[in-house]
């Protein structure tokens, strides 16, 4: 597509029909002045540095799983190009920082090897350490670090904040099952933290991976045209996430722990930024962790990769009694992502701001919505309020715009009220008729370009997204939609929506990645047996096994539990702790090799089975194997 007039581009194209931004683009960058410019961001993402990774490289074998230098051009330059909203590239300056730094005296965090923070504290009787990071090489760097500068000292015990992956899948990084069983390491989580991660990373794992690759971008390359930052960091580490069950679980508020001589208080925080999350005060050094309750971004109520819309109204709750506990106490405060806050005015002013924010979002979002106004509709109305003018509360991972749509979901769902979307039609059916009504493929196509040569690429990627789901082999639809996505990514503030924008352009353009068969994280050391059957339960296909209602009996080695699976009526069904004396077979195995056998049949042959193998083998090798699907196929 040849542009034109005052839609031209103001450089030449990049590679694989990439467009640079029109005139538009660059004029709305242009207009969106940065008014929170606070130098003090600049030196509290920089203090304490006392040394950092040679190379900035952290590998694994021949595998580059993060490296610095991808995103050093964003230091090239003080002035944003015209392709990043300037608010997002002084972000991403803030995000390169990396190294080890000094919070307080015995407290140092790792930074910027990963899109988490991993802290270390000095005990006596060796590491306390909180959040291991996502990947088990990023944390064995950053411990190797912390040990050859600060001193080599035994790994004692470990904190999960909460429930999302960069927080704890690089646990072997710096610990080991046996470590843990022998009870030479304690590993402290909040309550439900189990549940939760088998339900977000087990149970709608593959698909939230799918949507998280747009959501991060981790296939954009790096630079002004693609990946700019992720928010909440630079990037994430491209290398598998473990698990190892927490020993000991933080059920409420007020209660107490020493952990390698280090005295900590919790503060439990379900349904704020994850299921399970918790904040803690370290009362013998006045310093307080937020998790990633309030970090240096408006984050997500609901972010776009998937998940348990989170209780706005709850998460500004604990941050006002996190400042009523602590607040007058707190010297430092930290989190785990970007840089710490320093001073008891500015951590009070930070955290009450933070409060603030949410709270704002949760009630003028439900002021509206029992006006009758619908999600889109608010969302077009809501602006952040000119007094929320400090850089921590602006939208570069979460956004007002779908932050207020999901306070919306939270209470009314997924309806809007309207009859007419009660059930729509689905994508590729009401493209078509969209088509036939519109006058054809031509028409609309015709009519979008001129949409996009006046800067309506909203509108643009909207409706040309019906010619795209009617026809998908229509290689000028997916030109001209990839275009309009592709402007709207350069032009927005959130890390998330460039990500997801530019992805979609590139998905458009080139197809789709071959992502091949869903990696399974070793989580199976973590996971409870009722857990498997979770699994079992979501990838079981009742068209494929026709044999039911049968029953198989399970007896764990290992954990020494008896459990009884049962399949009909198109469900499967699980009962603990019980044996079905009717059951067409019973299986003598250990947890290990169950969670193995989900993914290969054959692994039962490593099991002791009476009865009936061969339906068990068939039943297994009709779960579905999970692929990451494309959205549209090119």
């Amino acid at each position: 597509m040849t542009p034109g007039g005052h839609g031209r581009d103001l450089n030449d194209d990049g590679p694989s029909g990439q467009r640079t931004p029109t005139e538009f683009t660059a004029a709305a960058n242009s207009a969106a002045a940065v008014s929170f410019d606070d130098p003090g961001d600049f030196e509290r993402a920089s203090r304490g540095l006392i040394a950092q990774i040679d190379d900035g490289r952290v590998t694994m074998g021949d595998h580059v799983v993060f490296d610095v230098a991808r995103h050093a051009f964003v230091n090239e330059s003080a002035e944003a190009p015209p392709s990043v909203h300037p608010s997002l590239w002084r972000q991403a300056q803030l995000n390169v920082h990396h190294g080890l730094f000094e919070v307080t005296d015995g407290v140092w965090q790792v930074r910027g090897y990963d899109i988490a923070n991993i802290t270390f504290l000095e005990g006596s009787e060796g590491w306390l350490i909180i959040d291991p990071l996502t990947t088990r090489p990023s944390a064995a760097a950053a411990l190797d670090l912390a040990n050859r500068t600060l001193g080599a000292r035994p790994v004692r015990a470990i904190i999960y904040t909460h429930s999302h992956a960069d927080h704890f899948g690089g646990v072997l990084g710096v610990t080991d099952a046996d470590a843990v069983a022998n009870g030479d390491v304690e590993i402290v989580a909040p309550e439900g933290f189990l549940e939760e991660v088998v339900g977000e990373f087990v149970i709608a794992g593959p698909i939230m991976g799918r949507r998280a690759a747009y959501q991060f971008g981790p296939l954009l390359p790096p630079g002004p045209l693609g990946h700019v930052d992720c928010g909440l960091g630079s990037a994430m580490g491209l290398a598998r996430s473990d698990l190892l069950a927490p020993t000991d679980i933080i059920t409420r508020t007020g209660e107490e722990r020493e952990l390698s001589g280090i005295r900590i208080v919790f503060q439990n925080t379900p349904d704020a930024e994850a299921p399970a999350e918790m904040n803690f005060f370290f009362p013998d050094k006045n310093l307080l962790c937020m998790a990633e309750n309030c970090t240096h971004t408006m984050h997500n109520l609901y972010p776009i990769r998937g998940a348990q819309t989170r209780d706005a109204l709850a998460w500004s709750k604990y941050i006002a009694e996190a400042l009523e506990l602590w607040g007058d106490d707190t010297d430092v405060m930290f989190a785990s992502h970007h840089w710490p806050r320093f001073g008891n005015a500015d951590v009070r002013a930070f955290l009450s701001m933070q409060r603030d924010l949410y709270r704002w979002m949760h009630d003028q979002t439900m002021r509206l919505a029992n006006q009758g106004l619908r999600p889109t509709e608010i969302a077009a109305q809501m602006r952040l309020p000119a007094e929320f003018n400090e850089s921590h509360v602006q939208g570069y991972y979460g956004t007002v715009s779908h932050n207020c749509r999901s306070v919306y979901n939270r209470y009314l769902g997924w309806y809007d009220g309207n009859p007419a979307n009660l059930d729509p039609l689905p994508p590729v059916e009401a493209g078509a008729n969209y088509l036939e009504f519109m006058g054809g493929a031509d028409a609309v196509l015709a009519r979008a370009r001129e949409s996009f040569e006046r800067g309506e690429y909203r509108w643009v990627a909207q409706v040309v997204n019906h010619v795209v789901f009617a026809d998908p082999q229509n290689r000028e639809a997916r030109s001209l939609q990839a275009d309009a996505l592709e402007q709207l990514g350069y032009q927005s503030e959130s890390a998330t929506w460039r990500n997801a924008y530019l992805m979609g352009a590139k998905e458009l353009r080139e197809g789709t990645p071959d992502w091949g068969r869903v990696p399974t994280r070793d989580m199976s050391q973590a996971m409870s047996v009722e857990h498997l059957f979770d699994v079992i339960g979501i990838r079981f296909d009742p068209d494929a096994f026709d044999a039911g209602p049968v029953t198989f009996n399970f007896h764990i080695t290992d954990l020494g539990e008896d459990h009884v699976l049962g399949v009909g009526r198109s469900a499967v069904h699980h009962r603990a702790h019980s044996v079905d004396s009717d059951a067409v077979a019973s299986v003598r195995i250990d947890r290990a090799t169950l969670f193995a056998a989900l993914n290969d049949a054959s692994s039962l042959d490593r099991a002791e089975v009476t009865g009936d193998r061969n339906l068990l083998h068939s039943l297994l090798d009709t779960l579905t194997v999970f692929e990451t699907a494309p959205l549209i196929e090119p």
